[in-house]
């Protein structure tokens, strides 16, 4: 079993440290927004959808330490804490989602209560906003099962499959969205083998995604980004599946860096490339790929791995966290609602409207 991610209770949020992963179990403490916000920036804890899912909770942390006195004070303090969220990381839309779902109930609850509070009617409007940011992570929890579901359904028997950076438990609060589905197959009788790239520069595939699979008794292996194509070519891989971070209206897909790659080699092999991800992931105010903005990382993150320099001291360094896989490269997208094939512009929004 994978550890809880995040462990939520009135005045505190722990979290899994994913960087200490695989070495060590760990949790880091948060009681505010600032400190959950802080811990999506360094990457204590990552994946598109948990991220979501510790802003709702660092959002209601927030409420909780403010006490605001009335409903004025509730909207300000509502909207200052969405912001200070929605700054942790630029590219997953799920955080900003979380944001401004968490904002809009504070909203409601200030307009519904304009005077100044009662003790007893600041407790509940509290409770509702912890109610909400728990909904959210159940939400997030079913969605998972969903995509594992028609996810596997897609695969063929005896499947050979790959998969990159870490969609998996780890990210989500359920049992993940692209591993989630590598590990529903497998259940099923369906997977012969899954490959883990190791995903450079932060390994989140050496790292968390083979760590996940060995944990689920998945038959797999790590193999780093440049084998991609030699393990596709020789090894039968059938299918790869991947996470992803932000999705255009057009389809166009945001996901970390090396998945454009993968999916590019899919394609000229003629196998299926497919992305998991929940509904919150669609991004409709962007158009297409071209308005997701990508993050630029740490250059140390390149150049160490676990604190130790492997790079010529002074050399210049990029790191562009994600690349963007065009929408025609892309065999299907699994949601919690279905399957989205092929994947245009109409077929985003005609599923989106389920």
């Amino acid at each position: 079993m994978i550890p809880p991610r995040l462990i939520f209770k009135k005045g505190t949020l722990k979290i899994l440290d994913q960087r200490l992963l695989p070495d060590r179990i760990a949790y880091v403490t948060a009681r505010g927004a600032a400190q959950t916000a802080a811990n999506i920036t360094n990457m204590a804890l990552r994946g598109a959808p948990l991220i979501g899912c510790a802003a709702a909770y660092g959002f209601a942390l927030e409420m909780r330490r403010l006490k605001p006195v009335s409903g004025e004070a509730l909207a300000r303090a509502a909207r200052k804490t969405a912001a200070l969220l929605k700054a942790a990381r630029p590219t997953a839309v799920a955080l900003f989602y979380a944001a401004d779902r968490m904002l809009n109930k504070a909203l409601a609850l200030s307009a519904a209560n304009p005077d100044k509070f009662a003790p007893a009617a600041l407790d509940k409007i509290l409770n509702t906003i912890d109610r909400e940011a728990g909904l959210l992570a159940s939400e997030d929890e079913a969605a998972c099962l969903a995509m594992g579901k028609y996810g596997a359904a897609l695969l063929p028997k005896s499947c050979v499959i790959m998969t990159h950076c870490n969609a998996g438990a780890l990210a989500t609060m359920g049992i993940g969205t692209a591993v989630g589905v590598i590990t529903t197959a497998h259940k099923l009788g369906k997977v012969k083998h899954a490959y883990s790239c190791e995903t450079r520069p932060y390994l989140q595939g050496a790292r968390l995604t083979i760590w996940e699979l060995m944990r689920e008794g998945v038959p797999s292996e790590l193999i780093t980004d440049n084998m991609a194509a030699h393990i596709i070519k020789t090894a039968g891989v059938n299918a790869i599946v991947v996470g992803a971070d932000r999705i255009a209206a057009n389809g166009d897909t945001a996901n970390k860096i090396g998945t454009y790659g993968l999916a590019i080699l899919a394609r000229y092999h003629k196998i299926p490339f497919y992305v998991a991800v929940p509904t919150p992931t669609v991004d409709l105010a962007a158009r297409g790929g071209e308005d997701i903005v990508i993050e630029e990382r740490s250059t140390r993150e390149v150049t160490h791995i676990k604190n130790v320099c492997i790079a010529p001291k002074g050399v210049k360094v990029r790191h562009p966290a994600f690349d963007v896989t065009p929408a025609n490269l892309i065999t299907a997208i699994i949601t919690e609602r279905g399957v989205i094939a092929p994947v245009t512009r109409a077929s985003v929004k005609k599923h989106l409207s389920l």
